[in-house]
């Protein structure tokens, strides 16, 4: 996949793309959106989670091991090499 950010200077937009080789003859999706338009449409679509939502989603043991794996790694931050 190839990815590229442009800012267009007028409204006719006259762009010269190179394109792999391997992409010749095979359908080739272009998409002209704008940032910003994505963001605020993903922001009303997805809902906010309060730390609630996620109350329950780890078992007890789980919980256990997953802070004992933070404080491992934390105890190595605190390591002079």
């Amino acid at each position: 996949m190839i990815q590229t950010v442009v800012t267009p200077q007028k409204q006719d937009f006259d762009m010269a793309v190179s394109l792999p080789a391997d992409y010749i003859g095979k359908e080739v999706h272009v998409l002209f959106y704008i940032d910003d338009e994505v963001k605020k449409t993903t922001t009303s679509i997805l809902p906010k989670k309060k730390p609630s939502d996620f109350f329950g989603i780890l078992t007890k043991e789980e919980g256990e091991n997953f802070d004992k794996h933070i404080q491992q790694i934390r105890d190595e931050w605190d390591r002079n090499f």
